[in-house]
């Protein structure tokens, strides 16, 4: 029995982009919740907390694209061909976040509302349109004759636009548990009262795109609901419900990670769910993985060099990590 190399890939690129989430998640929910928070001491806290590492989270967003590109060059022809206006505007966001967020520790007092302001923007705008790349993905992309055959603005769509708002609540979740462990004082306060708020939305929008795929797409309610799936799979909901009652309850007791390690188990178990919904499918609703592989010398060659180099993005991701761990305080930075 031979090594079944699309599978094998597969699992490569579903682990960067949930690295991605994770990583550069909860870096975008900081941008996001600035308008909260007004204050510029409040601010520049925020923003010192992710200073080291927030461009090195970026890495698992290439390792992803350069992995679909590799291992599934149909896909990636057809993802970039049905939603390029949606990605350009996401790339868009990110680099007017990165850019704002350089020039806002350089900026004279009178500008710095200015760049605080396109850091904003910068974020809402790479996380919703993150959203409604996922939503138009999960809804399905014509294709024919192995091409793409709908139509520039098919992700303007309800369920795709709701998914792109779905991922601002998620990030913005994990962007105020974040700080829960890295900040004190006043602002670690607020954003506990607040996080329980977010908490809240997020529950919202994941019983919302559960019961919407469900409805719009038979064969998403067939794998969840025919039986022996139903006995296999129930244990997500039950899950989410589980974790969200865990977390409901160390903000209550006024614990600093468990929040933030709860929320990535939360966010797992959705990005769990979505990927049940569509397996084996990487072009939904009916292009198998296997169709739309690379050859088989192809997927061999590239994985040998990303399977090297995975382990040294997580160790120095590590590192990084654990150089600049404990909390962060006002009139503290890293520029």
């Amino acid at each position: 029995m031979g090594v079944d190399l699309p599978v094998i890939w597969a699992v490569v690129i579903l682990f960067a982009i949930g690295m991605y989430v994770v990583m550069d998640g909860f870096d975008l929910g900081i941008g996001m919740l600035f308008p909260f928070f007004p204050g510029r001491e409040d601010r520049d806290v925020m923003m010192n907390t992710i200073a080291p590492i927030w461009d090195g989270n970026e890495t698992w967003l290439v390792l992803g694209g350069a992995g679909l590109l590799a291992a599934f060059p149909l896909a990636y022809a057809v993802v970039l061909s049905a939603l390029y206006l949606p990605l350009v505007l996401m790339l868009l966001g990110l680099i007017l976040r990165g850019v704002s967020f350089e020039y806002r520790v350089v900026a004279a007092p009178g500008r710095r509302k200015t760049w605080d302001f396109t850091f904003m923007a910068g974020s809402y705008a790479a996380a919703f349109f993150q959203g409604v790349v996922l939503g138009s993905f999960i809804d399905g992309l014509e294709m024919a004759d192995g091409r793409f055959a709908g139509g520039p603005l098919d992700w303007l769509a309800p369920f795709p636009l709701f998914t792109g708002v779905g991922l601002v609540v998620a990030y913005m979740l994990l962007g105020s548990t974040w700080l829960l462990i890295k900040t004190e004082g006043p602002l670690h306060e607020e954003m506990r009262r607040r996080t329980r708020t977010w908490l809240w939305a997020l529950l919202a929008v994941i019983a919302g795109i559960s019961l919407w795929t469900a409805l719009a797409q038979p064969q998403i309610a067939e794998r969840w609901f025919s039986v022996p799936n139903l006995y296999f799979f129930l244990p997500v909901p039950l899950l989410v419900v589980l974790v969200a009652g865990l977390l409901l309850r160390s903000l209550q007791r006024g614990h600093h990670v468990a929040p933030f390690l709860l929320t990535l188990a939360l966010v797992f178990l959705g990005y769990s769910g979505l990927g049940i919904s569509i397996w084996p499918n990487v072009i939904p609703p009916d292009t198998s993985i296997h169709e739309a592989a690379a050859p088989p010398q192809s997927l061999g060659f590239t994985l040998v060099g990303t399977l090297f180099i995975i382990p040294v993005i997580l160790a120095y991701t590590a590192f990084s990590y654990w150089v600049f761990r404990g909390k962060v305080r006002a009139g503290e930075g890293y520029h």
